[in-house]
């Protein structure tokens, strides 16, 4: 498995994150079946959220890979706090007991990265930095992002926090790369142009921030995967004309795309299909040319002027 820097960490994580949200609507034999395959392709990172099957998720998962000190060190998880009861909740005390509801469900005494999830508008840095601070120094978590945070977001919160924000999750896929998009539509006038975060892309390169794509198959906002939906037919068609040059699926060739970027953007798969996981697992592993992925993007509907 390719493996990409965690910002500035030295860290070395592979550039698929096995995303857990769904995995509560499974049994614990096919959960235990579906960590068992990620793992065996070099998977070890897992991505969670305390609010994923309303917390059910971290547990599933902890019965199933059967947590000790022994797997434990062999795997790295992520997980996320800040949406509660139809709101958002950057409070230090809101933080500190999500972060101690994450380590009992998953049976762990650390997790190794803790993400901000969506922005608090009532966020109020200097309390978030005292949480976090008090979670490093502990030693219950290792670093720290934020997911869905534009450029001044996390400049504010990296002027309080002694810790450096390692990582940014923001929805990225063929169909939704609006980061793309407004680089290549710079001084014109059409939808693309519009900035819409900041430029964040960009600044999460400068900022030795790794970028971390969520819904990399969705179309939309959960709009459903975009592989086979007869709404993507010219996507379809040049997804499967790149799978034939490598041999391969359309959903390797979708995460090859986002692969490829050279901000090293690491892929959070979303689903509980084993099928579906060893393919993209096999597409993280492949470079795609320029050309195919231009092509790639352009049938997605985008423009190159």
């Amino acid at each position: 498995m390719k493996k990409i820097k965690l910002g500035r960490t030295g860290m070395e994580i592979p550039n698929i994150a096995v995303g857990c949200m769904r995995i509560s609507g499974k049994s614990e034999n096919e959960v235990e079946n579906f960590i068992k395959t990620a793992i065996e392709n070099g998977l070890n990172f897992f991505d969670h959220a305390d609010i994923y099957g309303g917390g059910k998720c971290e547990e599933i998962f902890s019965k199933a890979i059967h947590m000790n000190d022994d797997i434990r060190e062999k795997i790295i998880i992520q997980t996320k706090c800040g949406i509660t009861n139809g709101m958002y909740d950057f409070s230090k005390e809101h933080i500190k007991e999500a972060v101690e509801g994450s380590l009992k469900r998953l049976n762990t005494d650390y997790i190794d990265i803790l993400l901000l999830h969506r922005p608090d508008a009532l966020c109020e840095p200097e309390e978030v930095a005292e949480a976090l601070n008090e979670l490093h120094t502990s030693g219950k978590v290792r670093y720290f992002g934020v997911s869905n945070h534009n450029p001044y977001q996390i400049k504010l919160l990296q002027k309080y926090m002694t810790q450096p924000i390692v990582a940014n999750q923001m929805q990225f896929s063929i169909t939704n790369c609006s980061m793309v998009d407004v680089g290549l539509n710079v001084n014109n006038e059409n939808d693309r142009a519009l900035d819409r975060d900041g430029n964040v892309l960009d600044f999460c390169r400068l900022n030795d921030i790794t970028l971390q794509a969520w819904s990399p198959l969705q179309s939309g906002f959960f709009g459903g995967v975009f592989i086979d939906d007869p709404r993507y037919k010219e996507l379809n068609d040049m997804l499967q004309q790149v799978a034939n040059e490598y041999n391969t699926t359309k959903t390797a060739i979708a995460v090859a795309w986002i692969a490829r970027h050279p901000a090293h953007i690491q892929t959070v798969t979303g689903t509980t299909n084993i099928k579906r996981l060893t393919e993209c697992a096999k597409g993280a592993e492949i470079e795609i040319s320029r050309k195919e992925w231009y092509d790639l993007y352009k049938s997605a509907g985008k423009n190159i002027l």
